[in-house]
Order: C-alpha cells, then structure tokens, then sequence
C-alpha cells in the first residue's frame, strides 16, 4: 500500500508542480530533495534515539543536501540523480546503515517511491527540455 500511495503522491506533486509552474523556478526541485532528506533526523529525534542514529542521519541529510545544492549551481541532472539516489538508499541503504525507531515502517517504501517517482518525472523533463532547445537550434 505504501507504494501504492508513494507512487500517486509523486507523480500528483510533480504534475502539480508542472502544472502551477512551481516548477520553473530552479529551487523547487532542490528544495524538495533537502525537504525529504530531513525527514530521518526529524523521525530520530521523534523516536527518542541515541547521539549516534541522529549524526548518521544528519551526515546522510547533508550528502542529499550537497546534491540539491550542486543541482541549483551546476546541473538539474545532480538534482534529479539526488532525488533517485535518496529512492534507492530508501529501499536499500537505510536499513542496513542506521536503526532508526522514530521511523514508521511503511516509510522507506513510501518515500522512496516518491523519490524515484519525482527524480523520475525531473529527468524526464530534463531530456525533453534539451530535446527541444536541440531542435530550435539554428542547423551550421
């Protein structure tokens, strides 16, 4: 089910933001890469767990922080591969690296979901915005 409800949110926040335009300001996405890489520290201190689950949740955070923020400076592409990679230390990494009780159980599911979903939808966008910047290219 938490795939399930992953999946709907993530492609209802991306076509929302299409959609609104949220999405052109060159924030949003890096934002929302910082926004969900918060959430392990917030659940540590929730669950009420040692000095230790809260650093590597922190240390893990600043990682995905250091892609949103080379995203907004560089390249979207940093944006989009932090987005996916923190889906894939959701469903892979997490558990083996950190014990965390604060955490709900569906959440890795959920979130990394999301994630895939959202880097997803940002790649995409992405490869047809240079798709189309290709073809109004004056040809030599």
């Amino acid at each position: 089910m938490e795939y399930a409800v992953g999946l709907i949110l993530g492609l209802a926040v991306s076509g929302f933001a299409a959609a609104s335009g949220f999405d052109r300001d060159r924030a949003f996405y890096p934002t929302v890469l910082i926004v969900i890489a918060s959430y392990y520290s917030l659940f540590a201190v929730m669950g009420a767990s040692g000095n230790s689950t809260l650093e590597i949740e922190i240390a893990v955070g600043l990682v995905f922080s250091v892609f949103a923020l080379l995203g907004f400076k560089k390249s979207m592409w940093l944006t989009a591969a932090g987005l996916a990679g923190h889906g894939f230390f959701d469903f892979f990494l997490h558990p083996t690296l950190v014990t965390n009780p604060g955490m709900p159980v569906w959440w890795p599911g959920f979130c990394g979901t999301i994630d895939i979903v959202v880097g997803g939808w940002l790649a995409s966008q992405l490869y047809l915005a240079r798709k189309t910047i290709r073809r109004e290219e004056p040809s030599p």
